[in-house]
């Protein structure tokens, strides 16, 4: 059997670094990108699903600015076969939206896809929809929140945690899977790796190679009108009569339903 995989995954600015906004509220990204920790997760399954199925392929999928590849190396790195990278000046401020559609158009490049994997939310964006609003673009299953993934046939099941526990979903394969950190154990890549990433493809494409007219996407109708830091916590209430300490909890458990 072989599987072919699309790993959607986002470069971002290194995180270890302070971030900076330009004059438009946007990441200034002229300094170092690296692949979001976040989509490691992603890489690795889809590595070991392909390594379990005897064959395929692992394509990385990103969207950048000036034909940025930093990020998309080190998934290389780690194992994967090949990368595509849409970069086009059009794309300046993309909406969640508008960046499943390109990141949908440009899966379609690979030709057949099996299953397509991301991770649940970018460390820079934390919109959460992308791997839902690509499913529904494509008009497959949607799995999300995964804490373990699982192949069988033509059958991907996984188990996510939630309120009232732990659900198991399957659905036919293709399907989106987006993982959750501590679903696997990312591996390093090693020099090997590092050197072979350097030979493995990697194609930079613009919309209109993926067929897209940038005013389709309507970009202009999301604007970011400005930004403010986030307002400290107030200080908790404390407690020190300990005859009314339970009783204090279970009003605010209750109070939050969550008793």
């Amino acid at each position: 059997m072989t599987l072919n995989i699309a790993v959607v995954v986002k470069q971002i600015p290194d995180p270890s670094l302070v971030g900076e906004l330009d004059a438009d509220f946007r990441f200034v990204r002229s300094g170092k990108i690296v692949l979001d920790d976040a989509d490691l997760y992603g890489v690795e399954v889809a590595l070991q699903l392909r390594d379990a199925a005897g064959g395929g392929e692992v394509c990385v999928v990103s969207m950048a600015p000036e034909g940025e590849t930093a990020g998309v190396r080190t998934a290389l790195a780690m194992g994967a076969d090949k990368a595509i990278v849409v970069s086009d000046d059009g794309l300046a401020n993309s909406h969640a939206l508008a960046t499943a559609k390109v990141l949908s158009a440009a899966i379609n490049k690979m030709g057949s896809v099996d299953l397509i994997i991301a991770g649940t939310e970018s460390s820079d964006g934390y919109t959460g929809t992308i791997p839902a609003q690509i499913a529904a673009l494509r008009k497959v299953s949607a799995l999300t929140f995964a804490t373990s993934v699982e192949l069988n046939g033509q059958t991907i099941t996984i188990k996510r945690q939630s309120n009232e526990g732990v659900d198991v979903v399957q659905a036919a394969l293709p399907a989106v899977v987006s993982v959750t950190a501590g679903v696997v154990e990312p591996r390093y890549p090693n020099f090997k790796g590092i050197m072979a990433a350097k030979s493995k493809p990697c194609d930079i494409v613009s919309l209109g190679e993926i067929g897209i007219d940038v005013a389709s996407l309507e970009i202009a109708s999301q604007r970011v009108t400005g930004v403010s830091a986030a307002p400290d916590r107030s200080t908790g209430v404390v407690i020190t009569d300990v005859d009314i300490a339970a009783d204090k909890i279970v009003e605010f458990l209750e109070s939050l339903g969550a008793v």
